[in-house]
C-alpha cells in the first residue's frame, strides 16, 4: 500500500466500535451486528456508557480498557463527544479511525468548528481519519463490515466502489446484489475531512481482489494531486468516476468567450481525460463499464460485430455503435461464405447479422465462432431476447464457452425480463457482461476500445519546452492593470515572447492618423473600434473589413466610432485599432481560462463569432503534450477541417498545433494570467497568425 498510514484501515488486527448499542434502532447496533457476522476474524471490541455483553462480547466504559489487539475505531457518538474520543483512541495507540457521526461541516459554522478541532486533535495524535458523517467501510474478501447498512454483505467481486455519498451506498449494494454484481470494497468518504477522494484511489488500487475502481465525486480535494495520483492509478487499473452536480446554478460571468465556455465541468471533463479516468453520466452507466471492464478481454480496435435472430434489434445496436464512436466491421468474404452456408436464404448475412427467429443455440454459438474468427473484428454485441422455440438459457449455455476463451470481447444484450431470467443468471454465473437493451451493450464496448486505446499511449510526456523569453512577458505583465485586458500592443508583446506570430496592430486616434497608418501598412486593413468598455467588437458592429483605400480608412473610422458610441453611449472609444488584412484561410480559436482547482484549461474550436452558439470546442489541461493538442484538433469540426473539406482549402494543422503547445505553456507559467484568447487564429496554407488577442491579468 502506497500509504502504510491507510492500512489498518484495510487489515486491521483489531477494530473497536466506540458508541456500541444493544438497542436495534441505534446505529451503533447496526455497526456491531455487521461487524461481528461478517465474519471478520480480527479483534472485536465494544465501548459505550453501559457495560455488559453485546453479541456474546464484553461491553467496556473505556478505550484504555480494552485488550490488545486493536489499530482500527469506529466512533459513533455525538458530535460534541468525538474529539475526546479520538484523544482517547491516540493515548491508546488507535491511529485509524472512522467517524460515523454527523453534525459536522455538513450541520453548519458550529459543526464547522468542531471539525476544525477534531482534526486539530487527529493531527496531534498522529490519527488518519475518514469521515466524519460516513457510513464507514467494507471488504468482502478480508471479510470486514464496518457499515451499519442494512445485511447482507454484497456479493464478493472485484469492483471497488469509492463514494462521497453515502446515502447512494445502501442502494448500490440492494443494486448489485439483484444484478448478480459483486463488489471488492465500499468506502464512505463523507466530510473527508483528512483522507479523500485521491489518497483512496491510491490505497485501493493496491488491492489484490480489485480489478475496476469506481467512485462517485461532487468535488475533487485538490485538482493537481488528483490528477497526479489518478494517472497513475488509471495506468494500473480502470477507474470509471461518475461527477454530480454538472449544471450547478450560478455559472461565473467571463468576458471572452473562453471564459464562458470553459465552466467547473469542462475542467473535469479535461482534468479526467488527462489522468485516464473514464467518466460515466449516470450510476447504471458506470457499473455497466465497471461489469464489461472486470470480466472483458480489451479490443483491437472499434470494428464490431452484431449477431442477432431479429432485424430491429440489430438495427438498434448498429445506431448505438456508431453514436459511441464505434464502427460495424466489414465481414471477410470467408467469413460470408461461412454464414451463407449455415442460414436460412432469407437471413441478413452483412453486419448486423440476422439469424432469423428461428436460430437454434447451435445456430447461435457457429455463427458467434465465425465472427469471433474474422480478423476484422474487433468485438461482439450478442444480442438474445427470448427465443420463439427454445429457451433462453440454452442460447446462453451455448455462447458461454466462446465468449469465455475468447480473446475479443463479448457482450450480450438480452431483452426482456422473465424469460430471461436464467439465461441472466447463467450468464453472471460465468462473467459475461448482459444487459437489457442494444444501447446499454453498445456504450460498454465503446468503453473497452477507449481504455484499449488509453493504454495504448506512451507515458504521458512533460510538454514540450519552447525557447521562450519568459522575462519579456513578465516585463509585459508587470506594466499590466489588474483586472483589465491587455491593449493590442502589449498582447502583441506578449505573444512575442512566446514565439506565437501576430498581424500587427496600430492605435489610431482620429480620422487622419487612420489613413496615414493604413498607408503605412498596406492595403487591404481591418478597422477595429478600440474601447476597453466593449469587449466584443462585433456586437457592436465595429469592425470593418476589406478596406482598400485611404479615403476608406478615414471613412470606417467615423463608422465604427459612430456605431459603437450609438450601442454604447457610455463607452470610452480610444480610437480605433488597424490590422493589415491577412490573405484567405481558416479562422479558429484558441484560448486559456483558469481553473481554480486544476489550473489552466485549454480550449480550442471553430473561431469566428459565432463559438458560443457553436459550441464547436474541446477542452484539454495545460501544458499540453503534441499528443493532446493532436486529440484537440480531433475533436472538433474546425480541427478536422484543417485537411480540407469540399470547397475549404486545407491549412497549416501542425502550425496551429504549435501555437497550441506555445499558448497551453505561457498559460501555465504564468498564473496571474487569468484569461487568454486568440479569436481567431487565422490559419494560412503554411504558417497561422494571431489576428485577435485577449488577455486578461488577474
Amino acid at each position: 500500500m502506497t500509504d502504510n498510514s491507510l492500512t489498518p484501515f484495510f487489515r486491521p488486527r483489531g477494530v473497536v466500535v466506540v458508541g456500541a448499542s444493544s438497542s436495534p434502532t441505534k446505529l451503533g447496533y447496526g455497526v456491531a451486528r455487521n461487524l461481528v457476522n461478517s465474519g471478520y476474524d480480527g479483534a472485536i471490541h465494544f465501548v459505550s456508557q453501559k457495560t455488559g455483553n453485546l453479541f456474546g462480547r464484553p461491553v467496556y466504559n473505556s478505550l484504555a480498557d480494552i485488550p490488545d489487539p486493536v489499530d482500527l475505531a469506529v466512533l459513533i457518538v455525538p458530535a460534541p463527544g468525538v474529539a475526546g474520543a479520538l484523544r482517547a483512541c491516540g493515548e491508546r495507540g488507535v491511529h485509524a479511525v472512522i467517524i460515523v457521526s454527523s453534525g459536522f461541516r455538513e450541520a453548519g459554522a458550529q459543526g464547522a468548528a468542531l471539525e476544525a478541532e477534531i482534526l486539530r486533535v487527529a493531527e496531534m495524535g498522529n490519527i488518519r481519519l475518514i469521515g466524519p458523517n460516513c457510513i464507514g467501510l467494507l471488504d468482502t474478501h478480508l471479510p470486514l463490515d464496518t457499515t451499519f447498512l442494512p445485511p447482507p454483505m454484497p456479493t464478493a467481486g472485484d469492483v471497488a466502489f469509492i463514494s462521497q455519498s453515502g446515502a447512494i451506498c445502501a442502494a448500490i449494494i440492494d443494486w448489485a446484489r439483484g444484478q448478480g454484481f459483486g463488489l471488492s470494497r465500499l468506502i464512505s468518504l463523507g466530510n473527508q475531512a483528512d483522507v479523500n477522494e485521491t489518497d483512496m484511489l491510491a490505497a485501493v488500487v493496491e488491492d489484490e481482489n480489485t480489478r475496476v475502481l469506481t467512485l462517485y465525486v461532487e468535488s475533487v480535494s485538490d485538482g493537481r494531486r488528483f490528477i497526479e495520483e489518478a494517472s497513475k492509478v488509471a495506468r494500473r487499473k480502470p477507474v470509471v468516476a461518475l461527477k454530480v452536480g454538472r449544471f450547478a446554478a450560478g455559472q461565473r460571468a467571463a468576458a471572452s468567450h473562453t471564459g464562458a465556455l470553459a465552466g467547473q465541468e469542462a475542467a473535469y471533463d479535461a482534468a479526467f481525460h488527462r489522468a485516464g479516468i473514464l467518466r460515466a453520466s449516470t450510476s447504471e452507466e458506470m457499473f455497466d463499464w465497471a461489469m464489461a471492464l472486470a470480466c472483458c478481454p480489451l479490443p483491437q480496435g472499434r470494428r464490431m460485430a452484431v449477431l442477432t435472430n431479429a432485424g430491429g434489434p440489430g438495427v438498434i445496436a448498429a445506431d448505438a455503435l456508431e453514436i459511441h464512436g464505434l464502427s460495424l466491421a466489414v465481414l471477410s468474404p470467408e467469413t460470408h461464405s461461412c454464414l451463407a452456408d449455415l442460414l436460412p436464404s432469407a437471413a441478413g448475412l452483412n453486419n448486423p447479422v440476422d439469424m432469423l427467429a428461428s436460430a437454434s443455440p447451435d445456430i447461435y454459438a457457429a455463427c458467434l465462432r465465425l465472427l469471433l474468427a474474422d480478423p476484422g473484428v474487433d468485438g461482439v454485441l450478442v444480442i438474445l431476447p427470448p427465443p420463439p422455440m427454445y429457451a433462453a438459457e440454452s442460447v446462453a449455455d451455448s455462447l458461454i464457452p466462446l465468449i469465455r476463451s475468447s480473446s475479443k470481447p463479448v457482450v450480450v444484450a438480452l431483452m426482456g425480463e422473465q424469460l430471461i431470467q436464467k439465461a441472466a443468471g447463467r450468464l453472471r454465473a460465468a462473467r459475461v457482461p448482459e444487459y437489457r437493451f442494444p444501447e446499454r451493450a453498445a456504450s460498454a464496448l465503446a468503453v473497452l476500445a477507449e481504455r484499449a486505446e488509453f493504454l495504448d499511449k506512451q507515458t504521458l510526456k512533460v510538454a514540450q519546452t519552447f525557447r521562450v523569453s519568459k522575462a519579456d512577458a513578465r516585463n509585459v505583465l508587470v506594466e499590466a492593470k489588474a483586472g483589465r485586458f491587455l491593449d493590442p500592443e502589449p498582447a502583441d508583446r506578449l505573444m512575442a515572447a512566446y514565439g506565437i506570430p501576430t498581424a500587427p496592430v496600430k492605435l489610431a486616434r482620429t480620422a487622419d492618423e487612420a489613413t496615414a497608418i493604413a498607408s503605412e501598412l498596406g492595403f487591404p486593413v481591418a478597422v477595429k473600434i478600440a474601447s476597453p468598455d466593449i469587449p466584443h467588437k462585433s456586437d457592436v458592429g465595429g469592425v470593418l473589413l476589406d478596406i482598400q483605400t485611404p479615403e476608406a480608412a478615414a471613412e470606417a473610422f467615423r463608422t465604427v466610432t459612430a456605431r459603437a458610441l450609438t450601442a454604447k453611449p457610455n463607452a470610452k472609444i480610444e480610437g480605433v485599432h488597424i490590422q493589415r488584412q491577412l490573405p484567405d484561410g481558416q479562422e479558429v480559436i484558441l484560448g486559456a481560462a483558469r481553473d481554480a482547482q486544476f489550473g489552466a484549461l485549454m480550449m480550442f474550436g471553430s473561431g469566428g463569432v459565432e463559438v458560443e452558439g457553436l459550441k464547436d470546442v474541446a477542452f484539454a489541461l495545460a501544458p499540453l503534450t503534441l499528443a493532446e493538442a493532436d486529440d484537440l484538433l480531433r475533436r472538433t469540426w474546425a480541427g478536422l477541417k484543417l485537411a480540407g473539406f469540399r470547397s475549404i482549402a486545407p491549412a497549416d494543422a501542425e502550425a496551429v498545433k504549435d501555437v497550441l503547445l506555445r499558448l497551453s505553456q505561457l498559460a501555465h507559467d504564468f498564473p496571474e494570467i487569468s484569461e487568454i484568447e486568440i479569436n481567431p487564429l487565422h490559419v494560412l496554407s503554411k504558417g497561422a497568425v494571431a489576428v485577435d488577442i485577449r488577455v486578461k491579468y488577474k
